[in-house]
């Protein structure tokens, strides 16, 4: 498993490859799975919390901290990806940890609302900059050979995390409450977190910078990295394949969104309990999760666009089996099925990216794909509560099977393959460098 781009990379320290790197990569898979941990808390706890605790029965309102979440999230994703590029991965992951303290905090100790709210714009913040600092340091230490595999890996290491915090935060909510139990499980989990990355992690930053000096395009001189609009403007305008790559993550969230905010009190009004919602919700998240370390793997053999395609497809195939069924087996197919869906596109987008974007400006293109793709936590859950407030939680459902659809659609039109060996033009800023001219 080693990258091609290793001859004269620079030092032997900063050699690229999964198998150099093992080491490194190994501790920030560990640490990606206390990230996920770390939201999963929140996923099954939250939305009850609403209702029980502040008596709020308003479906807009209460899914109104994901918009909170998401907003700042992807503000926060597009400001750390290009901070990485000049300051380092391991500062913007620390301060990341940094900013859960208060969000798990302020939960336990609320006396409204909105104080739930403010709490997930600190949780925004520590997603934003811990997790998209953990798989832009394992695509630098792997380069550019097996790619996939390395972000199917991380992927699938938080969404595990995701499923094991959601199955044990609805454990701790069914024997303890909803306050404290749950997030003094979070707390923990970010004080480990942190005290890794502040002790045996390294910054990656010079792994991007050896592979950098190995690809220095003819013709051109890209080692600076191109200013901050002129990388959104080329993604989100001048390369149609990144635009159908940010607006399919833009809409993968709001499936997401189904999860976190609009699930758990569709079951509980189905008659399930805390503990079967929080199990279904783990099935979703633990089959997304286990399945991207394959997925991503498949990817670098069969390409992107067949998996993102196929997957974006399959989520909105899950939420219909969910919405059209009263069947609590079929529940749980329609959640296995989202999450097959979601293994097979949530990594190869990101990859996708990494395929894409120059080492020298990696951590910004990927900021500006997760702009994109967080910004549908911001916008999701407020156009589907809106639908539920019209028609019922059942119609937000509907609304998203047809959203996701649609997007696959566009997937499948404007995608063009981004896998290295199987592509068969350039990137249009090869050809054009003058569109993210620095």
């Amino acid at each position: 498993m080693k990258s091609s781009s290793n001859k004269g990379s620079g030092a032997p320290e900063h050699r690229l490859g999964l198998l150099e790197n093992w080491r490194q990569f190994s501790l920030f898979t560990a640490l990606t799975m206390l990230i996920g941990m770390t939201i999963g808390v929140e996923r099954v706890a939250l939305p009850p919390l609403a209702q029980h605790a502040f008596g709020i029965t308003s479906i807009l309102y209460t899914v109104s901290f994901i918009s909170a979440f998401g907003a700042v999230k992807a503000v926060m994703n597009l400001v750390s990806g290009r901070l990485s590029d000049h300051h380092g991965r391991k500062t913007l992951l620390l301060v990341g940890w940094a900013f859960a303290v208060p969000y798990v905090l302020l939960i336990i100790f609320a006396q409204a609302w909105w104080w739930v709210i403010l709490a997930n714009l600190f949780l925004g913040v520590n997603q934003a900059l811990t997790w998209t600092m953990s798989v832009t340091a394992k695509i630098d230490l792997v380069g550019p050979v097996n790619r996939g595999l390395a972000v199917g890996i991380d992927e699938s290491a938080g969404y595990i995390g995701v499923g094991l915090g959601g199955f044990a935060g609805g454990l701790l909510a069914s024997s303890y409450g909803l306050r404290p139990a749950p997030y003094l499980l979070a707390l923990g989990v970010v004080i480990i977190g942190a005290l890794v990355t502040l002790g045996p992690a390294r910054d990656t930053l010079p792994w991007a910078k050896a592979e950098a000096a190995a690809r220095r395009p003819p013709g051109t001189d890209l080692q600076a990295a191109p200013k901050l609009l002129h990388l959104a403007t080329y993604m989100s305008l001048h390369d149609h394949s990144m635009l159908a790559v940010c607006l399919g993550g833009f809409v993968n969230k709001f499936a997401d969104s189904l999860v976190i905010g609009f699930f758990p009190l569709y079951f509980l009004h189905r008659g399930l309990s805390l503990v079967q919602v929080g199990f279904l919700v783990g099935v979703y998240a633990w089959v997304w999760g286990l399945g991207q370390a394959f997925t991503g793997a498949l990817a670098d053999r069969v390409g992107r666009k067949g998996p993102i395609t196929g997957g974006t497809l399959l989520v909105a195939a899950g939420i219909i089996v969910i919405v059209a069924t009263g069947q609590l087996a079929m529940w749980f197919s329609g959640a296995a099925a989202m999450g097959v869906g979601m293994a097979l596109v949530y990594p190869n987008l990101i990859t996708a990216v990494g395929d894409t974007a120059h080492p020298a400006w990696r951590g910004g293109a990927l900021g500006v794909y997760r702009l994109w793709r967080d910004g549908g936590y911001a916008v999701g859950p407020l156009f589907l509560g809106a639908a539920a407030v019209v028609g019922g939680i059942s119609a937000a459902l509907w609304v998203a099977a047809g959203l996701v659809g649609a997007s696959g659609v566009v997937l499948l039109l404007l995608l063009d393959e981004t896998e290295p060996s199987r592509r068969t033009r350039v990137p249009p800023w090869e050809r054009h460098p003058e569109w993210v001219a620095h």
